[in-house]
């Protein structure tokens, strides 16, 4: 796959992520299902992620965009440094 595709929530556009960020996510050439597994296993930074570029970025409701490995690490973090203060 050259992006994987997902629909964010409460949004109507489809964000996507190419390939190659998940290149630098996972350090590696990743294969098409090592992106769907890193997808799956970290959805929740993904949808949060596209949910805070909509916002930053006034993102049209209805309009398509695209997320970059630093949008997903940002929130990947985000995520850690919750569940390490809730603990």
């Amino acid at each position: 796959i050259d992006a994987l595709e997902f629909q964010p929530t409460d949004h109507q556009g489809t964000c996507m992520i190419h390939r190659r960020a998940f290149r630098t996510l996972l350090r590696t050439t990743p294969s098409t299902q090592q992106c769907v597994d890193f997808y799956l296993t970290h959805r929740d930074a993904f949808q949060a992620a596209a949910c805070a570029k909509v916002l930053r970025a006034s993102v049209e409701d209805t309009a398509n965009f695209h997320l970059t490995s630093r949008d997903v690490t940002r929130q990947l973090k985000n995520l850690v440094a919750a569940t390490v203060i809730l603990g």
